[in-house]
């Protein structure tokens, strides 16, 4: 007796599925699909209620996805360290009433609307001058701004905090290396370091040291950064060092001049 062999590639004609009525306790009387399958019959359910169903379970992941984003959001934020005072700022809220004010907040709208096209140069920005004109403002507005409206990660850290944190590596007791503080600088896409050359004094060579391994690292993984100073352009080497300084100005870094008066207790300022 011979036996035939059925390929699992053989075609096999569907069965139509039939309409039947049927009806649901909530939306009443609706068309039911019956599809025949292996002998089994399937019952199509009520559309209204497959469609409610599936909004739901929708908004369900919306809500889930949201709440991951928050979340995530608070983390990113977090992270950054930008000091209370400055941390709901952005650069909306700087208020401009001068030219050369509108001037510096239009280039730090510019650096985050073309981050993109910063990244692959590297581009830094120095936000110089005047204490009281707003440049922590704009610093931190353009970190807020990048971790809000895009996937771009941001740190802020003043040069004083740095090395402390630095310093407190060196006691045994430490739960973090100067390697790991170093990493936290340099990985961010974007680093903004205030209040360099702050104390008016000579540089240690620790504070040189630590600044050139953080800009030098940052340069070398083509890393922006942001650096907020009192000084001026001229007086930035020797606060920084020449090295440091170079690497800021390479790949069309932009200097912003803050010359103006301090504003210090004006509103959005």
């Amino acid at each position: 007796m011979r036996s035939e062999t059925v390929s699992m590639t053989t075609p096999v004609d569907p069965i139509a599925p039939r309409i039947q009525p049927a009806e649901c306790e909530i939306h009443g009387s609706y068309d039911q699909k019956v599809t025949a399958l292996l002998g089994r019959e399937f019952k199509g359910g009520c559309p209204e209620c497959q469609r409610i169903a599936n909004e739901e379970r929708e908004a369900a992941e919306r809500a889930e996805k949201a709440h991951q984003l928050r979340i995530a959001m608070a983390r990113k934020l977090g992270a950054a360290l930008i000091p209370k005072r400055f941390a709901e700022k952005t650069l909306a809220q700087y208020v401009a009433e001068s030219r050369p004010q509108a001037l510096a907040l239009a280039i730090c709208q510019r650096y985050v609307e073309v981050f993109g096209e910063v990244q692959k140069t590297g581009r830094c920005l120095m936000l110089l001058g005047k204490p009281g004109t707003g440049k922590t403002h704009l610093g931190a507005g353009i970190a807020n701004d990048l971790m809000r409206n895009t996937s771009a990660t941001a740190v802020y850290r003043t040069v004083g905090a740095v090395l402390q944190a630095i310093r407190a590596t060196y006691d045994r007791s430490s739960d973090k290396s100067e390697a790991e503080i170093l990493s936290s600088l340099i990985e961010p896409d974007l680093l903004v370091l205030d209040e360099v050359g702050v104390s008016k004094e000579q540089p240690s060579d620790f504070e040189l040291t630590t600044l050139f391994a953080i800009i030098n690292g940052r340069y070398e993984q083509v890393r922006p950064t942001v650096v907020i100073s009192n000084l001026d352009a001229a007086q930035l080497p020797q606060a920084m060092g020449e090295r440091c300084v170079d690497r800021l100005r390479e790949g069309g870094g932009v200097v912003v001049v803050f010359d103006w008066e301090s504003q210090r207790g004006k509103e959005g300022v």
